[in-house]
C-alpha cells in the first residue's frame, strides 16, 4: 500500500520541480531591429554589435528606415521585428487593428531650436519670424503645432512655418543663409552646428529644446515621452522575448549615455555619413532614459489625450487598450 503512495509523491515532486524550471526560450532564425537616424536608434546598434539576444537568435540584424511611412510598410510586410518609433505611431497602428505593442520610452527630449540670432533664446522669441520645419505629419510636427497654439499669438505675430522637404533641406537652407531658425531632431541639430563650424560660418546657437518650452506651456504634463521601442504584431505574443529586448535596450541605452564617445564611434561604423563629433554632441544633449511603457502609462496617456484633442488622427482617435503597454 505504501509503494503506490510513494510513487505518487515522487511523481508530484518531479512535476513541481519541472514547473519551477524556467521555460526554454523560443529560438528564431533571425531577428531584425530597425530605427531612423536618431538617438533613439543608437542603443539598437549597440545591441547588434554585442549580440544582446543570443538566447533567442544567432542572427541579430539592423535596418535603417527613413520616415514613418517607410516604417509602416516594413512593419506591414513583417520585414522587421522590433523598431524605434515615435510614441504615437504604435498607438495609431494598434487603434487601427494591428496589435503592435509599445515596449518602452527612452527619449524624452530630442528636438532643438537652432538659430543664427543670439537674441533668440527660445520659441517665445520667434513671434513674427520664419521657422524651418522638416516635419509634415509625424509627431514633431504635431508637438510643435500644439506648442504654438498654446502660445496664442495674434495673427500678425504668429510664427511662420516653412515646411522643408526633409532635414537635409533645412540644413542646406541654414548653411546658405536662406534660413535663420530651424527646429531639428537630434542628431540633425548637432550635425548642422558641426557643418557650420567646419565651413567657418557665422555662429549658430542651440536656443531651446522643444521639451523645455513644453514644460513651461504644459506644467501639468511636463514629461514628453517622444520615442521608444515597439514590437511588431507577429511577435507581440512572445512576452519573454519582449522583456528581453526591453532589458537589453535599457542596458545599451545606459551604456551609450555613460560612454558618449565610444557610442558615437560605434554609431559611425553603422551610419558613416554622421561624424563622430556630431553624434557625441547629440548623445550628450539628449535625455536618453529607457523606461518600460507599462510603468509610464499615465505619462503616455496624458500625451495621447492632448494629441487626441488637437490631432486625433495622430493616435487613431482614442487611447490604446491596456495590453498595448509592454513589455
Amino acid at each position: 500500500m505504501f509503494r503506490p503512495l510513494l510513487k505518487a509523491l515522487l511523481l508530484g515532486a518531479l512535476c513541481m520541480a519541472a514547473a519551477s524550471l524556467p521555460a526554454r526560450a523560443a529560438r528564431y532564425e533571425k531577428l531584425t531591429l530597425a530605427g531612423p537616424t536618431a538617438v533613439v536608434t543608437f542603443p539598437l546598434l549597440h545591441m547588434v554589435e554585442t549580440q544582446a539576444l543570443k538566447q533567442y537568435t544567432d542572427k541579430l540584424e539592423f535596418r535603417l528606415w527613413q520616415n514613418p511611412d517607410q516604417l509602416r510598410v516594413l512593419l506591414a510586410k513583417k520585414e522587421i521585428d522590433f523598431s524605434a518609433a515615435p510614441s504615437n505611431l504604435p498607438a495609431l497602428m494598434a487603434n487601427r487593428g494591428d496589435p503592435v505593442r509599445l515596449l518602452n520610452i527612452s527619449v524624452w527630449g530630442i528636438l532643438w531650436l537652432v538659430s543664427r540670432d543670439p537674441a533668440v533664446h527660445g520659441f517665445a522669441d520667434l513671434a513674427g519670424k520664419e521657422l524651418l520645419v522638416p516635419f509634415q505629419r509625424d509627431l514633431p510636427a504635431v508637438l510643435l503645432d500644439t506648442l504654438l497654439q498654446a502660445q496664442a499669438l495674434p495673427p500678425e505675430k504668429a510664427v511662420r512655418l516653412r515646411r522643408t522637404r526633409d532635414s537635409q533641406d533645412a540644413i542646406a537652407l541654414m548653411l546658405t543663409g536662406q534660413g535663420q531658425h530651424a527646429l531639428l531632431v537630434e542628431p540633425t541639430a548637432s550635425l548642422l552646428m558641426w557643418r557650420n563650424q567646419q565651413q567657418g560660418g557665422a555662429p549658430l546657437y542651440r536656443a531651446q529644446s522643444l521639451e523645455a518650452a513644453w514644460r513651461a506651456s504644459f506644467p501639468g504634463q511636463a514629461d514628453l515621452p517622444q520615442a521608444g521601442i515597439m514590437v511588431n504584431s507577429h511577435l507581440a505574443h512572445d512576452i519573454a522575448l519582449s522583456r528581453a529586448v526591453d532589458q537589453a535596450y535599457a542596458d545599451s541605452a545606459a551604456w551609450c549615455s555613460s560612454h558618449p564617445r565610444d557610442c558615437a564611434e560605434l554609431v559611425h561604423r553603422h551610419i558613416p555619413h554622421l561624424p563622430v563629433a556630431a553624434i557625441e554632441d547629440a548623445i550628450e544633449v539628449t535625455r536618453l532614459d529607457s523606461r518600460p511603457a507599462n510603468t509610464i502609462r499615465p505619462q503616455l496617456e496624458a500625451l495621447y489625450r492632448l494629441l487626441g484633442e488637437q490631432h486625433p488622427q495622430a493616435i487613431g482617435g482614442r487611447l490604446p487598450d491596456a495590453d498595448f503597454y509592454g513589455p
